[in-house]
């Protein structure tokens, strides 16, 4: 199993910025993987953010965060991080970890099978 922590959610004004980080854990079945974040808010779909391929380094943005947003990921601490800066009342949601070993499309929630409690960003107008 694999189990992963998020944390660094916060209120915050239009402009401002927040550092999410996720801690991971367990047993690894492969050494290939993918670590990324989703997001989602009342009432809508979950949307891709953002997600990075582990051994190459490969990033993958949503358009509405390409330029405002970076994923990052640090082998020493076994965790992803994502910065989030000039943030707009539109990223306000719940914000999720996720991983996983299969090969697929970054972007699709389908392609993960862990996923993290989450944790709430707020961005007030």
């Amino acid at each position: 199993q694999v189990q992963l922590v998020e944390s660094g959610g916060g209120l915050v004004q239009a402009g401002g910025s927040l550092r999410l980080s996720c801690a991971a854990s367990g047993r690894r079945t492969s050494s290939s993987y993918a670590m990324g974040w989703f997001r989602q808010a009342p009432g809508k779909e979950r949307e891709f953010v953002a997600a990075i391929n582990w051994s190459s380094g490969s990033t993958f943005y949503a358009d509405s965060v390409k330029g405002r947003f970076t994923i990052s990921r640090d082998n020493t601490k076994n965790t992803v991080s994502l910065q989030m800066n000039n943030l707009k009342p539109e990223d306000t949601a719940s914000y999720y970890c996720t991983a996983t070993f299969r090969v697929g499309t970054r972007t699709s929630s389908n392609t993960y099978d862990y996923w993290g409690q989450g944790t709430q960003v707020t961005v007030s107008s």
